[in-house]
């Protein structure tokens, strides 16, 4: 960006002016995405049911990252003129608009770029999927229930993706305001944004206007799903009880289920995606993937990088990684090695397959990585720290502005995020959407030898790399304006 934005005479009317027109977004933003099922960002932060202060704050992240100003008086004409143009099911980047026209030296007008870049877009009918696809939850854990939440979210004009049933074993009674109640409280995500209705005599919940059924089962096979109008359904597997293809086959056996996805590592010869390194690697027959894991979607995206720009030789992954539900609150039995002794009072070592794991997204890997992790007594985000030996030396600098543009400028701009900030700590993490935060200030490097610090939150950032998998199979594609590097 090289734009230089004056620096206001008055601070205060400022940012009065600047308020108003993020609330003037707002209207805007939400009509063409419910109608025209058009989504709004800045830089990758959507706009569609944020506040006023959200829309700011996300201005507010290009200044700190593209190293200048990115204000709402540069966006907002921009939305004004998409409000009122024959759009539909578009992924639109108001911020790289915005900076693009910033840059632009051709000389034209701003409702000429911006035209430039819709043309294949406009007054077009082509929806990103044929027909809309069923989405069934097996499991309402902390993925499953995360799964949820975007996945409503997301439901926007309902002829795309559409939730509609969770599985899970029975319980007793008022098991689903129990559950209910899971979904609109979480200690660590926080509310729900929205509204849930418990319609006990259906066994349904009614999430922002999607009726959810939930059915009590035992097992994967005895689920006759057409009988509640569920049909070529998504099942997303969060249990993680059948990792081969044998159990997770169990699924395709049952009346409306057509694929599955597994949000564990899958074992045998199921493929392990790792959104935006491997999903190509999805063919239209398979009925089977897995989601990987949380640590592998994090690693991946940046060994990548890595190995395109400099080489690895081999290195070592060392994960500090949140606690969960697998521990135990305080000393008891588990089949594991120390994963018995009480989780919120101590530092667990244990083992991660997340770095051989590496090798199934990344062949070129295989060998070169050992892996181990330590259990910390925090709820959720976790840390991976890769120790690498590069094939060719770089600097401290030279290697975090490489990561810096990799996380703006790259398609895996929704994998790899970017902080330099000296004084983040694993809260400011929480609800992040990509599968890791590179942190640039406390990057090492002597010549070949590189330590790497990755953020991720392992729960929220890992679902929406699993949503992204939900989406490719079921053949979602959406326009994206501006186009894709």
């Amino acid at each position: 960006m090289t734009q230089n934005r004056p620096v206001p005479s008055d601070y205060f009317q400022d940012w009065k002016a600047r308020e108003a027109l993020a609330e003037g977004m707002i209207p805007l933003v939400g009509k063409m995405y419910r109608e025209n099922n058009v989504s709004c960002y800045i830089y990758g932060r959507a706009l569609v049911n944020k506040s006023v202060i959200d829309i700011m704050k996300a201005h507010r992240f290009v200044r700190q990252i593209e190293h200048n100003e990115l204000s709402e008086f540069d966006t907002f004409p921009i939305i004004s003129m998409l409000a009122k143009l024959d759009l539909s099911y578009s992924h639109i980047d108001v911020g790289r608009l915005a900076v693009g026209f910033m840059n632009d030296e051709s000389g034209a007008t701003l409702e000429e770029y911006v035209q430039s870049h819709l043309d294949d877009s406009l007054n077009s009918t082509k929806k990103p999927i044929d027909d809309s696809r069923d989405v069934v939850l097996y499991g309402f854990g902390r993925i499953g229930r995360l799964m949820a939440r975007l996945l409503i979210e997301k439901t926007g004009g309902g002829d795309v993706l559409r939730l509609k049933a969770v599985v899970v074993r029975p319980g007793g009674e008022g098991d689903l305001i129990k559950r209910a109640s899971l979904l609109r409280r979480d200690s660590v995500h926080g509310g729900f944004k929205g509204t849930i209705r418990v319609d006990e005599e259906n066994n349904r919940l009614i999430c922002n206007g999607n009726p959810i059924q939930f059915i009590y089962a035992n097992a994967p096979d005895d689920i006759d799903y057409n009988s509640y109008g569920i049909d070529n359904a998504i099942l997303v597997d969060n249990t993680g009880k059948w990792r081969d293809e044998a159990g997770l086959g169990l699924h395709l056996k049952s009346k409306g289920i057509s694929q599955v996805l597994l949000t564990a590592p899958g074992k045998g010869d199921i493929k392990n995606i790792v959104y935006g390194i491997n999903h190509e690697a999805i063919q239209p027959s398979d009925k089977i993937v897995s989601a990987a894991s949380c640590t592998t979607n994090a690693i991946t995206p940046v060994l990548s990088v890595m190995m395109d720009e400099y080489g690895v030789e081999n290195g070592h992954v060392e994960t500090v990684h949140a606690f969960t539900n697998d521990q135990n609150l305080i000393d008891n039995f588990h089949s594991a090695e120390r994963r018995g002794r009480a989780a919120p009072l101590n530092m667990v070592l244990t083992e991660t397959g997340a770095a051989k794991a590496v090798a199934k997204a990344l062949p070129s890997l295989a060998g070169k990585l050992t892996g181990n992790a330590i259990r910390v007594p925090t709820p959720n985000v976790s840390m991976a720290i890769l120790n690498l030996t590069l094939e060719k030396e770089t600097t401290k600098e030279e290697l975090n502005e490489f990561m810096r543009r990799i996380s703006l400028h790259s398609s895996l701009r929704k994998q790899i995020d970017f902080t330099d900030s000296p004084d983040v700590v694993s809260s400011d993490f929480v609800g992040s959407r990509t599968a890791c935060i590179f942190d640039a200030k406390a990057t090492i490097v002597n010549g070949r030898h590189a330590v790497l610090y990755c953020w991720y939150d392992n729960e929220f950032g890992y679902s929406c790399q699993v949503q992204r998998i939900v989406e490719r199979l079921a053949g979602v594609k959406y326009d994206i304006i501006p186009r894709q590097d």
